[in-house]
């Protein structure tokens, strides 16, 4: 028995019926950017690129639109755990606009009353002003794009805001009174010097940040810097020197009292983590809306058009914007589940192993880059390293 689909997504009534019984969340992906940095290849779009075709006024309609059918779809789904609006640059809409995002998910689903509701936020675009006013709607945690502190590797990254704004963005978001800030960093950048990074993790230090995610570039097909890169105006970043940057990052993080709790993200406690990360890691269940965000409930996996001109012409007939389903096999979610909480310092329960993956696990334990504690594998220091390695290992 499926749902009707006259709204254009087709759910199994056994994953409907499950909802509730593990973490929900809401995803809401902003696709609008005042320049394209030269290393994203999300699905992002500048107001030039747009012209008349979408503006931030028919998304919103689109977006109240789609939560109201997210809503529908899952019939009686539980008030909402956590939020968070990404991007993108969310912080482009404003106050005033991340205030009417959430009051649509608000008025779609409700919020549970401990919900965890993070937007994440370009310095450039952000006041004191900004904070306060979406600290009073609700928000309750950010994230804010800082990458480094070093001009010429901002320079590289194509990043406009000047090496002190995210410091000072801080400052004014704690003063609004939001107590979970989270600083993002790229590491790896070529010219990037050991110098700089260690310029970036004191300015974050001085900061006084709760959390702390730290991402190794990536050189995507289609951005700039690809291009850049094959053209040999710059160099492939080199998996050596990520091993030593994110050594370095993991020490100093560690002895300011920030520990690790999934490979790339740093907390000072527990209340600092990201729920809404830990529902994907975890095997949660969100509803992704906007263009091109993805979705999962249940084992069925979706993900809407990317365009937002096609995004909004769908809603507006009251259609579901899907741009493909998928129902994973079993194997296939056993896969996700070794493949996800492999990376949590939680650990990857023996349980969820069969005995040839259990023998695979023993062998990387031998090999120092897992450890056994209590009814759990954990990746060792050398093991975050390679973490990807280690997954494979075990699933071979």
């Amino acid at each position: 028995m499926t749902t009707t689909p006259t709204i254009g997504l087709e759910l199994p009534a056994a994953a409907i019926a499950g909802v509730g019984s593990r973490p929900f969340g809401v995803y809401v992906h902003v696709p609008f950017c005042a320049t394209r940095c030269g290393y994203c290849d999300f699905n992002t779009y500048t107001a030039g690129e747009l012209g008349t075709s979408a503006s931030p006024a028919s998304w919103l309609e689109g977006l109240r639109r789609e939560l109201d059918l997210a809503a529908e779809t899952l019939g009686s789904a539980p008030a909402v755990d956590t939020v968070f609006v990404g991007g993108g640059t969310p912080s482009l809409l404003g106050a005033t606009g991340l205030a009417d995002v959430l009051d649509a998910v608000r008025g779609a689903f409700g919020l549970a009353a401990d919900a965890e509701v993070t937007t994440e936020s370009n310095p450039e675009s952000t006041s004191q002003t900004f904070f306060a006013g979406i600290r009073d709607v609700g928000y309750t945690r950010l994230s804010l794009g800082m990458q480094s502190a070093a001009q010429h590797v901002l320079a590289v990254l194509d990043r406009t805001h000047t090496p002190g704004r995210a410091v000072a963005a801080v400052g004014e978001a704690k003063a609004a009174g939001f107590e979970h800030v989270n600083l993002d960093l790229i590491y790896g950048t070529p010219g990037e010097r050991p110098q700089d990074l260690d310029a970036s993790l004191d300015a974050v230090l001085s900061a006084g940040v709760d959390h702390v995610s730290a991402y190794a570039l990536i050189v995507e097909d289609g951005t700039a810097l690809a291009r850049k890169v094959r053209r040999g105006e710059l160099p492939m970043p080199d998996d050596d020197v990520f091993a030593q940057r994110y050594e370095r990052i993991d020490a100093v993080l560690s002895a300011a009292g920030l520990e690790w709790y999934e490979v790339s993200n740093w907390a000072a406690n527990d209340a600092a983590r990201c729920r809404h990360n830990l529902g994907y890691w975890d095997g949660g269940d969100w509803w992704g809306a906007g263009p091109g965000a993805h979705s999962h409930v249940g084992g069925v996996r979706w993900w809407n058009v990317k365009h937002p001109a096609r995004y909004a012409d769908s809603l507006a007939t009251g259609t579901l914007p899907v741009g493909g389903v998928e129902q994973l096999t079993d194997e296939e979610s056993h896969m996700e589940r070794v493949m996800l909480t492999t990376r949590l310092r939680s650990g990857l329960p023996l349980d969820v192993l069969d005995a040839d993956e259990r023998r695979a696990a023993e062998v990387v334990v031998a090999d120092g880059l897992l450890t056994q504690v209590d009814d759990t594998f954990v990746l060792t220091d050398r093991g975050r390293l390679l973490a990807d390695g280690v997954i494979r290992s075990i699933l071979s």
